[in-house]
């Protein structure tokens, strides 16, 4: 199964490599980075301290293990931490946001011979993967060197379900080598099992994200940073944050047919691919709006639509908007992170499709701190934020629902712990 496996990956890469050095080297000047991939830049001797490997993939994923990474370093100062991101901008967010990690490097293409090199240079006592990062050989590659294996934080959205069932027994020899499952709900956990898991194997520990640590910010803070953006404080924002292809035309509509009965609405889009920000702008244009890009913005500009055009920002942003919305949520995409609004106390709306967020969804929208926007007349009524007050319940009703799901961060520091100790399963 291995050898099959990495034939095909070896075939798939030989025809992604050209696609991806032209659209990533060429029209956005980002490097490959195939060598440091392939190992030919680990450390030369062979670490001899107690450590921990630690992998995720997306932004999302690296900001939520902030605080464990740093409890971890504070009760454990000794033990060398290493982590790895798939992607050029996780890898420079982990760089920004993990000071209290050691090594820091992309996950190596999932080769059997590269991945062995990865654990023997940096030896790993435990090998952790964020969310559903299940890469054959890696896994192999940890149990071939004697590394207890935990996924925390997982997720198994309906459409990796359905996946994951077509091809069970191959699915079912990947999984053999994750020593114990933490995953965010029962759902996923039902999943699990259904895919023949050891019920032992798996425990709900809740949704790391929702322990997010934000910035507090102050009305005088949000004040000063509207100034900054040249958004006057009489001016209603509304922030459509990791929006994908195909929404913002809707919302574009919806926020031009709101203007025509308000004249004081802003709209900040933050697409959510950093390749469509010149694609966003070319939509706005389309509109008798006036439109900012972010980069290009002083303080002196007038704007009507500012295109977030940065990464790493749209939190703050969500904090100075007086309505939010979860971007992905209008396509079939599956939706995006909905708790940085809530951190900020902000009324949130999203569209029918968050089926990879379907839990979170739910729960917001039961406890009256979400809405769905099913149709373009719904982000008109939006857009217009005709109750207020009924707004101003919701964002506090948001904070509410976020403060309810913490809990994950212990039980995935008490997992880390007991097997760092035992080198066993933890279960």
């Amino acid at each position: 199964m291995y050898f099959l496996y990495s034939l095909l990956l070896f075939s798939a890469l030989m025809f992604a490599i050209p696609f991806y050095f032209f659209q990533r080297r060429v029209l956005r000047g980002e490097w490959l980075y195939l060598k440091k991939r392939l190992g030919y830049e680990l450390p030369k001797e062979r670490s001899q301290k107690e450590s921990i490997w630690i992998h995720a993939v997306s932004v999302g994923e690296v900001l939520s293990l902030q605080s464990i990474i740093q409890k971890l370093k504070a009760k454990y100062p000794s033990i060398e931490i290493s982590f790895s991101s798939l992607t050029n901008t996780g890898l420079r967010i982990a760089k920004e946001k993990l000071k209290a990690v050691d090594n820091i490097f992309f996950v190596p293409l999932d080769f059997a011979s590269v991945t062995r090199k990865y654990f023997s240079a940096y030896n790993p006592k435990l090998f952790v993967l964020a969310e559903s990062e299940f890469w054959p050989n890696l896994l192999r590659a940890a149990k071939e060197h004697g590394c207890p294996v935990l996924l925390i934080n997982g997720r198994i959205s309906e459409s990796s379900f359905r996946r994951y069932r077509f091809f069970r027994l191959l699915v079912k020899n990947i999984l053999k080598n994750i020593d114990l499952f933490l995953v965010q709900t029962e759902q996923d956990r039902e999943r699990l099992e259904k895919m023949d898991l050891d019920p032992q194997r798996v425990k709900v520990a809740g949704n790391l994200k929702a322990e997010i640590e934000l910035p507090f910010l102050t009305k005088d803070e949000i004040s000063d940073l509207k100034q900054n953006f040249g958004i006057q404080e009489a001016k209603k924002v509304i922030v459509a944050g990791s929006t994908c292809k195909g929404e913002e035309d809707l919302l574009l509509e919806a926020f031009s047919q709101a203007k025509r009965a308000r004249n004081d609405l802003l709209l900040i889009l933050a697409p959510r691919q950093p390749g469509r920000f010149s694609e966003v702008k070319k939509l706005c244009e389309d509109f008798p709006f006036s439109v900012q890009r972010r980069t290009r913005l002083s303080s002196e500009d007038e704007w009507e639509v500012l295109i977030l055009d940065t990464i790493g920002e749209l939190a703050q942003f969500y904090a100075l908007s007086d309505v939010s919305f979860v971007g992905g949520s209008l396509v079939s995409w599956g939706g995006h992170n909905l708790l940085e609004p809530a951190f900020y106390k902000r009324p949130i709306f999203f569209g029918p499709y968050m089926r990879n967020f379907a839990y979170l969804a739910e729960k917001f929208v039961q406890s009256g701190a979400a809405r769905v926007a099913h149709n373009p007349e719904d982000l008109v009524e939006m857009f217009l934020m005709k109750d207020e007050k009924s707004l101003s319940e919701m964002g506090e009703m948001a904070k509410q629902t976020l403060d309810s799901l913490k809990g994950a961060t212990s039980k995935t520091l008490e997992a880390i712990e007991t097997m760092m100790r035992s080198g066993e399963s933890g279960s």
